[in-house]
Parts: structure tokens; sequence; C-alpha cells
């Protein structure tokens, strides 16, 4: 920006670029000046060339602007989208002009549709990157005694290839009692210095006198080179040699040969003798004049010691020394001017080309911009253009040297495929020097290939509950044609009427085909949907293609397990009832949950995780059954409290937790009676001690009057079992039948109303003589485990007995000898019955 600011600071340099639209006999150009220092680095900036031409950088894009230099390198490059000229390579300025100034890099921006052109001219602004330096270290100088005061000497300049201010500016010497120095400047704008005389040296007293020189330049900071002057004092010689002219002009032809004569210099001395023989030297004010010419020292005739280039240097200023053989010497300058000649062919520089051109292409369409430059000046420099033999182009002059190559008729790719077209430029030199360039030109055909889908089904699958803008995978189509024929371009096909939006599930970008979500997806409810997409070419009239995307939904681990029992707004307190003759495997009860998601993520598994007795139940692990893992004891707290963990399988897991009241109970009619009896909202107090032992005694009471009733009533009917017995066997009756819970299978019914009967209640019923006609049906509680019908007790006949109890199970539980009373059909879960 900096340089951007200073070039608009500078006087006559405000850029007025005329931009013309493509008018064959109109077109001018203005040259537009900017600045940048040399040695930039690479990616500076230099000027904003779409500001300069009044553009936004979208239409310099648009017309394909174009930088064209004038030589064969390329030290600058545009930005098509922001119009920035920015620094391409390092530029030295003292390596591509020298001495030259100012230094000027030129080049033109050409615009297309329509076709504009402009030149501009960048000036490298030097750097102070050199420091002055004298050939020689030491410089010897022999100086007469007799010189007077105020008399001056010139000593050889130090060179520094910078200009302006950053060149060697002034000279200083150190301290000395003879001698100050004075910088003087020469046409050319150079510096040289020369030493002046302050008070007359005298031999026999110093024969010689030292002192350094340092040539300063005026750079920042400034720069120095230093060198040693001893100055010689030489006996007396009064006369100095004095040169015919003090300066010489002459011209030299560009190119002529190494020792043609340039000028002969003549200097006299009016001394005789060694005082009055004269020497010719070269003074050293430029590396490049020691390198081009010499001089005959006893002659003074000049020649070339190299051939001179016009293009490269026009004009060369020589200081040339005459000194006598006593020390004394006087000083000429010769001012050598080069003349061109036309030793440079023109060239054709190619700026645009199109090398395939569409058949249908009209007249006068641009197929190739080009240049014309010739390094020669006046008529050497001036050129025309052609084109030979019979094509159907013509060239189209635009500016000065610029041109362009257009199409003159119709063109058919039919008949040729192809053109080399030969553009011609010849100068107007004596004799006349040409170039020529060829191009190639291809015809290529309209937008005739539709563009194709890799797969006609394209499968991808999202992960439900992924945020919007998750990119699913990538579409891909293909279109046979080039350019702008084959850019594909994908879009979402609308759904039919009535059918489901699924195209506001997916996105597909346009450019790239990449498929995105444009919202989260639950699979619980979109488990997979199609939509159909279309590419569609950029060619007039486009052409298009369809394909179907199908996305299928993934489940992710984002629903918890629900328990569906027990409820979680049960109590409790009123839960399962064990009784406590139950043995391990007893079914307690069972947790029911279910999983909203699929899959692995759907699998749930049981686990106890709190218990008030960790060691009296278990869980099943897949089936939720809650059962005795060992049998009840008498210690065991008659309430029990169990929480259930219900865990899926997904990653992350999740889990619901399910609480269970157990009651532990010796019969079921005393836990319904306790059960609704129990105050509502608190727990049952536990006895004290003494109502313990007092309790305990009426239970045994009971249970001797309930024993004692119990014998006399299996007597009674065991007595009325043999009298019947003798009746059948006189009138040989159908003998008795007894059914276990299998053989009520179809017609048991679940009180707790469930639907299923747990398998820890099994019940037996047996029909004596004549119940069929009877009302009432005798059912006997069967525990857990097998028991088969032998290990009941029987009738003297073989028949069982009616609600008698295995041995077995009186042994393990006595208080329960009497048997249990018909359950009522409102009990809690747990007891269970088959009418």
């Amino acid at each position: 920006m900096e340089l951007r600011k200073s070039a608009e600071r500078l006087p006559g340099r405000a850029v007025a670029l005329i931009l013309l639209l493509l008018c064959v006999s109109g077109m001018r150009t203005e040259t537009a000046p900017y600045s940048v220092p040399e040695e930039a680095e690479r990616g500076s900036f230099v000027a904003n060339i779409a500001k300069d031409l009044g553009l936004t950088g979208e239409e310099l894009s648009a017309r394909q602007a174009r930088l064209v230099p004038e030589g064969e390198k390329q030290y600058l490059q545009l930005n098509q989208h922001t119009g920035d000229l920015v620094v391409r390579e390092q530029m030295d300025r003292e390596e591509l002009c020298g001495q030259t100034e100012p230094c000027l890099v030129r080049f033109e921006v050409l615009l297309e549709s329509p076709l504009q052109s402009f030149r501009a001219e960048v000036s490298l602004t030097d750097i102070n990157d050199h420091a002055p330096v004298f050939l020689n270290k030491e410089i010897v100088l022999k100086i007469p005694e007799s010189a007077m005061p105020e008399a001056r000497f010139l000593l050889e300049s130090a060179q520094d290839p910078d200009v302006g201010n950053n060149s060697l500016q002034h000279y200083n010497i150190s301290s000395n009692d003879y001698f100050h120095i004075c910088t003087r400047r020469r046409s050319d704008g150079r510096r040289y210095a020369e030493l002046v005389l302050d008070r007359a040296l005298d031999r026999e007293q110093q024969a010689e006198v030292a002192f350094s020189v340092t040539a300063v330049d005026g750079g920042s900071p400034p720069r120095s080179g230093t060198a040693l002057i001893r100055v010689v004092v030489l006996d007396t010689n009064d006369n100095i040699p004095v040169f015919s002219r003090s300066l010489y002009k002459v011209r030299v032809l560009e190119n002529s040969a190494e020792d043609t004569p340039v000028v002969v210099v003549s200097a006299s001395d009016l001394d005789s003798g060694t005082n009055g023989e004269i020497a010719y030297s070269i003074v050293q004010n430029s590396e490049e004049n020691l390198q081009t010419f010499k001089i005959n020292p006893e002659t003074g005739q000049i020649g070339l010691k190299k051939t001179v280039d016009y293009e490269e240097t026009k004009t060369y200023e020589i200081d040339v020394q005459a000194t006598d053989g006593g020390g004394l010497s006087a000083h000429c300058k010769v001012e050598v001017q080069v003349e061109d000649m036309n030793d440079n062919a023109p060239e054709v520089i190619i700026t645009s080309l199109t090398s395939t051109l569409s058949e249908a292409a009209p007249p006068n369409t641009v197929v190739a911009l080009f240049n014309v430059r010739d390094r020669d000046s006046g008529d050497n420099g001036r050129t025309s253009c052609e084109l030979p033999g019979e094509q159907p182009f013509s060239i189209t002059p635009l500016a000065a040297d610029a041109y362009a190559l257009v199409t003159s008729e119709a063109l058919d790719r039919e008949e040729v495929a192809e053109y080399n077209v030969t553009v011609r430029a010849r100068d107007e030199g004596s004799p006349a020097l040409s170039a020529s360039k060829t191009l190639l030109v291809r015809l290529l055909d309209v937008n005739d290939n539709a563009p194709t889908f890799a797969q006609a089904v394209y499968t991808m699958v999202l992960s439900e509950n992924e945020p919007a803008g998750t990119s699913l995978g990538r579409l891909s189509a293909t279109d046979a044609d080039a350019g702008k024929n084959a850019r594909v371009r994908y879009a979402l096909e609308p759904p039919p009427p009535g059918a489901p939006a699924a195209a506001s599930f997916v996105s597909v970008d346009t450019e790239s085909g990449t498929v995105r979500a444009l919202r989260p997806l639950d699979y619980e409810e979109v488990r997979a949907f199609e939509v159909a997409v279309r590419a569609t070419d950029g060619g007039s009239p486009p052409l298009s293609a369809q394909a179907v995307l199908r996305v299928v939904v993934r489940d992710e681990n984002d629903n918890a397990p629900v328990v569906l029992h027990p409820p979680h707004d049960s109590s409790a307190a009123a839960g399962e009832l064990v009784p406590r003759w139950a043995r391990a495997g007893y079914l307690v009860a069972k947790v029911v949950a279910v999983d909203a998601d699929a899959g692995q993520n759907a699998w749930l598994s049981y686990e106890l995780a709190k218990a008030t007795e960790p060691g009296l139940f278990r869980v099943g692990l897949h089936s939720g059954e809650v059962r005795t893992a060992r049998a009840v004891a008498e210690r065991d707290a008659p309430r029990q409290r169990l929480v259930v963990l219900v865990r899926d399988r997904g990653q992350p897991p999740r889990s619901a937790t399910a609480t269970l009241g157990i009651a532990l109970v010796d019969g079921f009619p005393d836990a319904f009676l306790q059960l609704n009896h129990a105050p509502a909202g608190r727990p049952q107090q536990q006895p004290q001690a003494g109502e313990e032992d007092l309790l305990t005694a009426y239970l045994i009471a009971s249970l001797g009057c309930v024993s004692s009733l119990f014998l006399l009533s299996v007597l009674a009917f065991s007595a009325a079992k043999l009298c019947k017995a003798r009746l059948r066997a006189r009138l040989s009756p159908p003998s008795a039948r007894c059914y276990a819970d299998g053989d009520f299978a179809t017609g048991g019914a679940d009180v707790a109303g469930t639907g299923t009967l747990s398998a820890a209640y099994r019940y037996e019923a047996c029909l004596t003589t004549g119940s069929g006609r009877s009302q009432f049906q005798f059912l006997r509680p069967v525990l857990p485990g097998p028991q088969s019908r032998a290990e009941a007790g029987a009738g003297k006949d073989g028949e069982p007995l009616c609600g008698s109890q295995p041995a077995g199970e009186r042994e393990a539980n006595p208080r329960s000898a009497a048997p249990p009373p018909v359950q009522p059909p409102d009990w809690p879960a747990g007891g269970r019955v088959h009418a």
C-alpha cells in the first residue's frame, strides 16, 4: 500500500487508462506508470489494475485479463480475481538497466470480451544495495613541488552501480597538512573528486604525503568505500600538457568490430626532454568504459575492445589523461554516441491463444492476441504483419504493435478439423528483417453428451442424531464434453405430490456432489428413504441424467430402557408375597422392560443392584425373573426391598431401575389380612418380645386343636371310604380321578390378571365318587420341585386323599400341617390358583 500511495503522490503520474471496446479501426492505448523498489520480495503489491480501470475483480476475471511483458522474462503477475499487480520475481535494477535512469519494466494489460488493451510501465526505484568501490586500493599521484596552492588534481573515481541519491555523492579525505578534496559533478550526473592543494609542497621537507580518501553514497544508511592516496612530490616541472580540445564528440556504428578506431586525442607540452614527453591514458570513471575502450599511450588513438550495442548503451563518456615525463597531467572528455543499425529481427509474442475453437464460432471471433516488438529504433523498429496463404483468418490491428487474429468466415469442423496458422512480421529496415510464428487451432463440437452417473442407485448410511451438515458421501457424474459443457451440477428432484418430503432430510452440494444431512434424524421415526438426484451439465441447451439416492439411518443408543412392570407409580410396600416355606428357585416376580432402540441397543440385561438380603434373591440376566437364591429362613426380615437394574447393550449403555417390595409370610390368608389391615402410608411395627412369646403360645394351641380335629376328620373319612369301597366293589363303580396342574392347563385362570400362571404355584384336584354332582372342588397347593403322586398320602384302597400334604412338606414346615384355606380372588400378586 505504501508503494501504491507513493505512486499516487508523484506529480504527473495520475493513472488515466482509456479502455475502448473492440473496434478494429479505433483502438488506442495510453501508458500507465507505476513504481516498485528493486529487489522487492515476491508477492509485493505494486498497484491495483482493476481500480485504475474502474472495474471490479469479478469483471476483470470475467474479461480474462492478461499481463504481457515486453521482454522474455515475466517479472510481474496479475491476480485476475482481485486485480492486484504483484511482483512475481525479484528484479535487480543494476542488472536490468545498469546506469540508465529511469529503469522501466514495460508490459501490456489485455482484456477480452470485448477486446481492450493498454500499456503500463513499472519504474524500478533504486535501493542502496551497493557501496562505492575503488578499483585500485592505492592511488599514487606525482605532484611537482612547484605546484601552486589551489592547484587541482583529478582522482580516480569510485564505482557505485546504484543511481540517484543511492549513488556516489561526495568524497572525504583524512586529515593532512596539504590537501583538501572537492566533489564535482559531470554532465551525466556522476560525481568525481578533485584534490586541491592548500599550500606549496617542498620535496626537501616531505617527499611523500599519504592519506585516505573515502567515497560516500547518499543511501540511508549511507555506504562508503576507502582507498589510500600516496602523493609523490617531484622536482620542478613548470609546464603541463595541454589538449587541443577539452571535449571530443564522435559517433560509432553499432556492432562495429573489435579494434575499430573511434577517435585520436592530442596534447602538447612546452617542456623538453622527459618533461615534454606525453603519455595518454583513460581515467577510470566506469568499469564499462574500461571494458569497451582502449587507448594507445603514445599516439592517443582510442579504439574498441568489444562491439557496442545500441540497445544496451547509447552514449559513452570517457575521461582521457595526458601526463608528461615530469608527472604533470591534463584531462579532456570524449563523448561517444552509438548509431543504431537494423540488427534485430521482429519478435511475435503470443499473449492470448484459443487453441480450441467451436465450429459454431461466428466471423470476427478472436482466436489469438499477439504483439510484435522490434528492439531497433526509427524505421528499423517499425513493423507490419501478414498471413501467408489462404486461410479463413485475418489480422486486425488493435494498437501500436498489438494485433488480433480473428476468423474471417464461417468454420466447418467436418471439412477441416484443425488449422496451422502462420503469422509473419516484417520491419522497415534496410535490409528488412522478418520473423514467423505458427499457431495450431483445433475446432470443437457442440454439447452433445449428457452427464453419466457412476451408479444408478447410491446407498449411504447416516447415524441417527448426527448434527446438521454431516457429510454422508459424494455423488459422482461425468460428462464426456469439455469446458463448461462438462461442468456438472447436482440437484435434488422435488418429490411427487403426496410423497414424503425426503428431500428435506438431506442436501447435495451443487458443485462437488457432496451429500449432507439437513437435520438430525431419529431411527425410531425414519429408518430409510429415497430421493432422486439430477446431474445437469453447463451446455446450451443443458443435458441431464438422474440417479436414486437411498439413505439408510443407522440406529444409535439414544433411548434408555423403560420398565413396564412393576410400574413406577406402584407402592413398594404392596409388592410380591413369598411364603416362608419357599425353596430356592421360587418365582417371586418378573421385571418387564422395553427399549425403543433396535438391534444390540435394545438387548436388555437384568441385575440385582440393591437388596435388603443380598443372598436371598437373584435376577435372571435375560428373563428379568426374580427368584429365591436359597430357601427362605426364619431369620430373614419379613419385608424385603429389591432394586433391579435394567441395562441395554448400547455404547455407551443406558439403564433404568425397578423397585420391588417383597413380604415374607407364613400363609397367604395371614398376608392378605396383614396387607388389608396395615396402616396406609407407614410400615407395620414389629411386635415386642413379650407379645411375640404370647403369640407363639396361642399359635401352638391353635395348631394342636386343628391337628386333633384333622385327625378325627381323617379317621371318619377313612371309615366312610372303607364303607363306600366295599359298596363299590359290589357295584363295580368307576374309580375316582385325580387331576394334576398339567391337566388343567387349558382351564386355568390367573387371579393376578397377568395372563400367565407362574410355575411356582401348582395345585392338584381330586374327584371322589359322586363328585360329578358336587359343586365344590378341593384344591391342595403343591410346593415347587419334583414331586409325584406317590409321595402324597393315599387311602387304604390306593386312592389319593383329597387335600393331603406330602410328608416331606410336613416335615419342612410343621406349622402348615393344616390345609390352607382357599385364597380369595382379590389376593395380591404372588398368590395365584387354578380354578
